[in-house]
């Protein structure tokens, strides 16, 4: 007998107290929303931890007679009501349009709660990471002749070039991370990898918090419409240069600072991030729609249990992988 809520409980009660962004726009003529948004967002929590990629999975597992799935059911209840399996299914098909805006609301919070920048300046770090497709990759000639050579190929994904990977068929998850001493996703974007990395920051410097002044980045943000979005939000965009090395101009010594804040940083999180979700090898998805609720859920989890982890005093960056696996 559980005497105890488990810790999958309590990251499902914890949602019920955090902030939810202002709604995007207003609803079209139609059926009135019964259940809210954020009992899906509960849903998609069991998903990510359980590792559940699929609406039937989910319900499979929520019938389980157990006494922790009778306590998530009770959770996952609105007004008496437990949502039909199309309801799961639509909600969820649609969720990851407002992710990157609840995890901007939550990253805002987390902010204001943990105070990284305590002690540090207030800078972000914006990268992308690579997500490789699940199954085949659609080579270029067979994309360009609109052939699908097999059926396990999904032509939603792209290609891209990485200076450490290689080629790489698959998605980018565009992110912005505190640089300080714990590292706190603040924004999250996903798109198939052929996207620009400039053409997504301005969407992530947009959620943002006030007090972020230094936006740092590599190359591929020394672009106009980075630079456009950083002015008009008030902060300083700080980016490597292009050009033969070694650099001699002015503000040389102070990139050369900034762009290892911004690598450790980057790198250390993605490296972290990649572990506790299994995302070294291929996604367990297929489609834009499905792996947007993989990748941004994974980020949304992590938040969550970095606001777990501070109302109990716990270490906020190590130990999180065993935390969710255990939970």
């Amino acid at each position: 007998m559980i005497t105890q809520d488990t810790v999958l409980v309590q990251l499902i009660r914890l949602i019920e107290r955090i902030p939810s962004p202002p709604p995007q726009r207003p609803r079209r003529r139609g059926r009135p929303i019964f259940y809210s948004e954020k009992l899906f967002l509960k849903a998609l929590v069991i998903m990510i931890v359980r590792r559940l990629h699929k609406v039937g999975e989910l319900l499979a597992v929520l019938e389980e007679p157990t006494p922790e799935m009778r306590i998530v059911r009770e959770l996952l209840r609105e007004k008496g009501r437990f949502p039909a399996r199309r309801t799961f299914e639509r909600r969820l098909q649609v969720l990851p349009e407002t992710l990157p805006e609840q995890i901007g609301c939550l990253g805002r919070h987390l902010v204001g709660l943990l105070q990284p920048w305590e002690k540090t300046g207030r800078a972000v770090a914006l990268d992308s990471t690579l997500l490789k497709a699940k199954g085949g990759v659609w080579h270029k000639k067979d994309k360009e002749a609109g052939r699908v050579p097999h059926t396990s190929i999904d032509t939603e994904a792209g290609w891209t070039k990485s200076g450490w990977h290689g080629w790489v068929y698959g998605w980018k998850l565009h992110l912005a991370i505190t640089v300080a001493e714990m590292w706190i996703p603040l924004a999250a974007r996903l798109a198939p990898a052929e996207v620009a990395d400039n053409k997504m920051a301005p969407a992530l410097i947009e959620e943002l918090p006030d007090e972020a002044r230094f936006v740092l980045g590599d190359t591929h943000y020394d672009a106009e419409d980075v630079r456009e979005e950083c002015e008009r939000t008030g902060r300083f965009l700080v980016t490597s240069k292009r050009g033969p090395y070694p650099h001699t101009d002015a503000g040389v010594e102070v990139r050369r600072i900034f762009h290892k804040l911004r690598s450790l940083a980057n790198e250390n999180f993605n490296e972290h991030f990649k572990a506790i979700f299994d995302a070294h090898e291929q996604v367990p998805t297929k489609g834009l729609i499905n792996t947007a609720r993989f990748a941004l859920g994974a980020v949304f989890v992590y938040q969550l249990a970095l606001l777990y982890r501070h109302q109990r005093g716990l270490d906020i960056n190590r130990g999180l992988k065993p935390f969710l696996r255990a939970a």
